[in-house]
């Protein structure tokens, strides 16, 4: 699917104010610039990380559907501004100020759904700074969880293969949390997800069953199998390993027949128990029944069961976590700047010499290549103007024109962009062990823009 700008995508009525799901500092350096002058200069800030988790291949771009909706929520009510002067957060004129806050200026980035490595600019707002500064708490809170999430739920989707995977963490992170962990995780190849508000909200397919304590609520397991064929059909999961795993199989098909849709185990070595389960079910003539595991999953015990009889996984806390990597570590960082406050200042390009955290100067494009064969071969980050080749694409796609919100986009249009994004790269990006990011990030100088 080719990114459309200015799709008519309904906006998620948030249902709150974002403005206050900030740092306090973004509001000083706001009132310092005001009094300085400088607040005006045209600005350009960046967001990328410097590395990938130890050992990922890449990372994945999510959450840029909800940044949007939370930047056009972006605006400081009545509440907020008597908030910040009470608190002597901030001053009158600085409140004066906020009160006809809305961000008029323009937003690039990576594409929902792509890959990035090591410093892409996934991320590029250019404002006045004092309407950039002031978002950079918001984009990288968003940002940093979601893609976090859409990577592991990319790696966890590859070694399931074709398999499907159930998103089912919710009760494993924050409310919250868990709606914008079950979008991310549907962009990057899950199949469902337990959490309703995720499909009422972003259209997320859902599902669930049972757990324990319904079986645990009736007489006997019989009765529980009874009562959940009864109120779902027989094309229901049944959970087979409350008491005794063969004896609850056989109950399943005594009741439903050979149509029962599937069964889940949730304990025990899940290969093989999973093993002993297809065969039951096969010799009672349900050939057709899935087999369905659960229980502490991550990518590498997905990897594991791929010789197995499985037909579908679901994961909880690891997928909600980031399986071991729960911030993406992207910055926002501040990489050119005018020289003065009108618009015909010239640009100039400013940059970190911190020990350990340098960044690099001036308004950066990326280009990934792709050679002869339709494989990714590099991501090139220039600060000139781009030149892709016949088979280059040029990643950046407008987001926010002039405070106007032009990069809305269906949440599948995403999930399908993932997915090709992914068969593009080499095979070594699908490897679980530790390495080096697929792709190499190369930095040409282009000069300065205006």
């Amino acid at each position: 699917m080719v990114h459309t700008p200015g799709l008519r995508v309904p906006l998620v009525d948030l249902g709150y104010g974002t403005a206050l799901l900030t740092d306090q500092y973004e509001l000083t350096m706001l009132q310092a610039a005001l009094r300085s002058g400088t607040a005006t200069r045209r600005a350009v800030f960046e967001v990328f990380a410097r590395q990938l988790p130890a050992g990922r291949r890449y990372g994945v771009v999510a959450g840029t559907g909800r940044l949007l909706d939370a930047i056009e929520a972006f605006t400081f009510d009545a509440p907020a501004l008597e908030f910040l002067t009470s608190r002597g957060i901030v001053d009158e004129p600085t409140a004066k100020w906020l009160e006809e806050y809305r961000f008029s200026g323009n937003i690039w980035g990576y594409a929902e759904g792509d890959c990035y490595f090591p410093n892409s600019p996934i991320l590029v707002v250019e404002g006045t700074f004092a309407e950039a500064v002031l978002l950079e708490t918001l984009v990288l809170s968003i940002l940093n969880h979601d893609c976090a999430i859409a990577s592991a739920a990319s790696r966890m989707a590859q070694a399931a293969d074709d398999r499907p995977l159930i998103e089912m963490g919710s009760r494993r992170t924050h409310e919250k949390a868990a709606i914008a962990a079950a979008r991310a995780a549907y962009i990057a190849g899950f199949a469902t997800t337990s959490n309703l508000e995720a499909g009422r909200s972003y259209g997320v397919p859902t599902a669930g069953t049972s757990a324990h304590a319904f079986t645990l609520l009736h007489d006997s397991e019989r009765h529980a199998f009874g009562a959940q064929l009864d109120s779902l059909g027989a094309g229901t999961t049944l959970l087979v390993d409350t008491y005794d795993v063969e004896r609850a199989v056989k109950t399943a098909v005594e009741l439903a027949g050979p149509g029962l849709g599937a069964v889940r185990i949730d304990s025990g070595d899940l290969g093989v128990v999973a093993r002993e389960v297809r065969a039951q079910l096969d010799s009672l003539g349900a050939h057709d029944t899935r087999v369905v595991v659960t229980g502490d999953l991550d990518e590498y015990g997905i990897a594991a069961l791929a010789a197995a009889p499985v037909d579908g996984y679901g994961v909880g806390t690891s997928l909600v976590t980031g399986s071991g990597a729960p911030t993406a570590s992207l910055v926002y960082k501040l990489v050119a700047r005018a020289d003065g406050p009108a618009d015909t200042d010239p640009m100039r390009p400013v940059a970190k010499r911190s020990t350990g955290k340098p960044t690099r100067g001036g308004r950066k494009t990326a280009v990934r290549r792709i050679d002869a064969h339709g494989t990714a071969c590099a991501e090139v980050v220039t600060t000139g103007e781009p030149a892709p080749g016949a088979r280059d694409r040029v990643l950046q796609v407008p987001l926010v024109q002039d405070g106007m919100i032009v990069g809305r986009e269906p949440l599948e249009a995403a999930r399908e962009r993932h997915l090709r994004t992914v068969r593009e790269l080499p095979t070594t990006a699908l490897q679980l062990s530790r390495g080096e990011p697929a792709l190499a990030t190369e930095f040409v100088n282009g000069g300065p823009r205006r």
